[in-house]
């Protein structure tokens, strides 16, 4: 009989399966749900950056001292923390699998005092989001990625539990990101945030809002980026997001070197109800396959031959244009 238990950040899940940072995972009695219907760790809603400061914006006055804005930006982020702490707790007493923490950031801000408070408030793991578009002109090559790993440096210093960094797809090279933010102490990285998506209305001629929700095409990006990051910087766990609407994505997303995946869209589309149909139909292809664990087949498929990366994906790229000629 197959066991679907994983390690991901040095945690230890009963599945790989991890209902991403959402409004899903908002309060301690929508996590209890998720746990009840066999999630293997949550990630709680994040803490967002520009919300702090859109609310201290909000409550801005223009006649204000310095110093009371000053302190109206600090009774803003503690009101905020103290909020989050609460939904910590909540979740920690509700669950029984691993709650992870999340902050979405894009400076290096004041984070270290949260993540201190979120240790202590017993979340098992912190999640750092860094989502951001680079579009200064003036914009130096590699600034970016170092705002990952000081963001990251910052934080260790102050905290012990595992932090997982979550990256976006708009990096020149997520490998040697991936393989400074592990030399840093970093206990894994997700890959990849799903940015906004911008659409246009030509009719009306405004810019819209596109799908929110992912699509299973978006599945490629972290199976190319994990198969190949799993084989350079082998001690680090990586964990797949985006795209991953079937538990057949889950197989693939381990094959090619993933711990675990972070899963959102699917369950906003058909409830987190779907989670026992994912774990059986992985149970029963791990039975199939004669695997008996998830360490068995990880990383079965992801890329060997390093060096070769770019001959292999410019070769099958001429095959497949080749034969839709």
């Amino acid at each position: 009989m197959a066991t679907l238990q994983t390690t991901f950040a040095g945690l230890k899940l009963k599945n790989p399966i991890i209902v991403s940072s959402s409004g899903l995972t908002a309060s301690s009695a929508k996590n209890r749900k998720l746990c009840e219907a066999g999630a293997g760790a949550i990630v709680l809603k994040s803490l967002f950056e520009e919300q702090i400061m859109l609310e201290v914006d909000s409550l801005h006055d223009a006649n204000m001292y310095p110093e009371g804005s000053e302190y109206l930006a600090e009774y803003v982020r503690e009101h905020k923390l103290n909020e989050y702490l609460t939904l910590i707790k909540e979740s920690k007493a509700a669950c029984d699998i691993p709650i992870i923490a999340s902050i979405n950031c894009y400076q290096d801000a004041k984070w270290e005092d949260f993540a201190k408070k979120i240790e202590e408030a017993g979340a098992d793991a912190l999640e750092v989001n860094i989502l951001a578009l680079q579009t200064n002109t003036q914009y130096e090559y590699g600034s970016f990625e170092q705002r990952h790993i000081d963001i990251l440096a910052h934080i260790k210093k102050v905290t012990r539990m595992p932090i997982i960094m979550k990256l976006g797809d708009n990096l020149t090279n997520p490998v040697a990101l991936a393989d400074q933010l592990y030399a840093n102490g970093a206990a894994a990285v997700v890959m990849f945030n799903r940015f906004y998506q911008p659409d246009i209305d030509i009719e009306k001629m405004v810019q819209t809002a596109g799908s929110v929700f992912s699509n299973e095409a978006e599945l490629a990006k972290s199976l190319r980026w994990i198969g190949i990051a799993s084989a350079a910087v082998s001690k680090l766990d990586f964990a797949a997001s985006g795209g991953i609407h079937s538990p057949e994505g889950v197989i693939k997303a381990i094959l090619a070197g993933a711990s675990a995946v972070e899963i959102c869209s699917v369950f906003y589309q058909q409830s987190a109800a779907i989670i026992p149909d994912f774990l059986r139909f992985i149970s029963e292809w791990m039975d199939r396959k004669g695997m008996e664990s998830i360490q068995q087949f990880k990383g079965m498929l992801n890329v060997r031959d390093l060096n070769g990366v770019n001959t292999f994906e410019r070769t099958q790229f001429l095959k497949y244009y080749a034969s839709h000629e």
